[in-house]
């Protein structure tokens, strides 16, 4: 997997994680575990797991093997793995552009914008989605139809909160009950994740960028999504929401012509690379 970060470094990753998935998605017999390992019970195991006093033991480990700076984090005695997961960082490690005209960022992630066909269709590396099966819902996903769908995808070591990406009126959420397959690139290539993933969606209805949705996608081993508020008014960079243990993705769907996102973001798009982005940083503006 490729991504550049907004410097434009290029990094090139090739690890034990992608090698395993390659074989899990891409053999008839690695697919035969498929159903028992994207089961919800066992994501539910494993939250439960992280969740305990004995999973501690983890954390030293895990800030050593991918280099965590603890420094940008708040102070705190950790009861177990999931509170060391949902940490918060210190604001100052994490600026907003507050500029309203500007869209942000919710979360550090690894960033693909992909445009929607008039026909609401959008194609991620090797699989093809359509915004109704992504939201299960017809009228709203006509809404989108032409516009740009933008998937921000989290690493375990990623910082796991994220906030919203610009002042609003949000929706009740939407949950859609699903499996927990990898967000891993590669596993999208054999699935179709996206539209068989748990995940919740609201709308954000807004002042300068119309209506979006934004939808929260947990993956194996996340044990839970857990979002603030139901429906309400919200401000850019104020916290959303967190996953526990796991990677996911965040995905948002913006209307046709409302937004203008940053060159270097579309230009690594259409190069099939990632890019780096990070909570509270610019993206785009409005259009």
């Amino acid at each position: 997997m490729k991504h550049k970060y907004r410097d434009g470094t290029l990094i090139e990753v090739d690890n034990g994680q992608d090698r395993f998935l390659k074989k899990l998605y891409g053999s008839a017999f690695g697919r035969f575990w498929l159903k028992p390992l994207t089961a919800r019970w066992v994501t539910r195991l494993g939250g439960w797991y992280m969740s305990r006093i004995f999973s501690r033991g983890m954390i030293k480990s895990f800030i050593k093997k991918n280099n965590i700076d603890m420094s940008q984090f708040q102070e705190e005695n950790y009861r177990c793995y999931n509170d060391f997961f949902t940490r918060k960082i210190r604001p100052e490690a994490r600026p907003v552009d507050m500029d309203p005209k500007h869209l942000i960022s919710p979360c550090d992630c690894k960033l693909t914008v992909l445009p929607i066909t008039k026909a609401g269709r959008l194609t991620l590396k090797l699989t093809d989605y359509t915004v109704e099966s992504l939201l299960r819902n017809r009228e709203l996903a006509a809404a989108y139809e032409g516009g740009t769908a933008m998937i921000f995808r989290l690493c375990v070591d990623d910082y796991h909160r994220y906030c919203y990406i610009c002042d609003g009126e949000q929706s009740e959420p939407v949950r859609i009950a699903g499996a927990f397959h990898t967000v891993n690139p590669i596993a999208n290539d054999y699935f179709p994740i996206y539209k068989e993933n748990t995940r919740e969606y609201t709308v954000l209805h807004t002042e300068h960028f119309g209506d979006g949705v934004v939808m929260e996608v947990g993956a194996l081993m996340v044990g839970k999504i857990v979002n603030h508020a139901g429906k309400a008014t919200v401000r850019r960079g104020e916290e959303k929401g967190y996953f526990k243990f796991g990677g996911s993705t965040i995905v948002v769907l913006m209307q046709k012509d409302k937004v203008a996102l940053d060159a270097d973001i579309l230009e690594n798009s259409k190069e099939g690379i990632e890019t780096v982005v990070r909570y509270g940083e610019k993206i785009g503006q409005m259009q």
